[in-house]
């Protein structure tokens, strides 16, 4: 079970938040200033953040950038539409999303579910921000991919998928995997991996009919088959000598 930790001053608002994301079958802290928020992040620090930007005592700016600086944590920061500024500094010193007020409960909610399968997909590829694969580089911080120095367009999802095979190299994934570590879904239709794998293939691939990185094993699912001199063989032994 995650733990959330939501920082805002006007009561209402915690409570309609922490109400939407306990139903998400999230725990659920409360804090009403800076300085309560980073106090208990240290206590007993959360798997999230969301965090108002004009708070007592100490400015979400500030709470974000020494979250930031002394654990690295996923943080959603809640503003107004006149603080433009302030979120585009946010972003610039670790937070993760925004959301403009007066918003969705729902919309968090939803929110709070992608950016903590994105942190699941960027902690599983280690502490190394950029994954290179021959001509292919993967960025989780930028939230990028390049190949051959041209930048690939991918949505949230390819992304996310791309970034979970590259994480797992020379191992065979089972679609029903994938929906699970990907989407979070235990239960859905398959073709949908299926079809996010073509697309990915389509951008990446050389020969999408005949591809040699995302590779199909038949009657399982797929394998990411990284190039030999490239920084994806070292984390295939790596993998592979876990077991992971």
């Amino acid at each position: 079970m995650t733990t959330i930790l939501v920082v805002d001053d006007e009561p209402n608002i915690r409570e309609v938040v922490g109400l939407y994301l306990r139903r998400e079958g999230h725990t659920v802290v409360e804090a009403s200033d800076g300085e309560e928020a980073l106090r208990l992040a240290r206590q007993h620090p959360p798997d999230l953040v969301v965090l108002d930007l004009m708070l007592p005592k100490l400015s979400g700016l500030e709470v974000c950038r020494r979250l930031q600086s002394e654990r690295r944590t996923p943080v959603i920061m809640l503003t107004a539409k006149s603080e433009e500024n302030d979120r585009i500094i946010g972003l610039g010193v670790g937070a993760d999303d925004y959301i403009v007020k007066p918003f969705s409960p729902r919309e968090l909610a939803l929110r709070v579910r992608s950016v903590l399968r994105r942190s699941e997909v960027q902690t599983a590829l280690g502490v190394e921000p950029v994954v290179a694969d021959g001509d292919l580089r993967l960025d989780t911080d930028a939230r990028s991919v390049s190949l051959a120095g041209r930048e690939i367009s991918l949505t949230t999802r390819e992304f996310d998928l791309l970034a979970y095979l590259m994480a797992h190299p020379g191992r065979a994934l089972r679609r029903e995997d994938l929906m699970r570590d990907v989407w979070g879904w235990e239960f859905g239709d398959q073709s949908t991996v299926t079809v996010h794998v073509r697309r990915v293939r389509e951008k990446i691939e050389a020969d999408p009919a005949e591809p040699r990185r995302l590779v199909t094993v038949w009657g399982v699912g797929y394998r990411w088959d990284p190039a030999p001199d490239s920084r994806g063989d070292a984390l295939a032994r790596t993998y592979g000598e876990s077991g992971q």
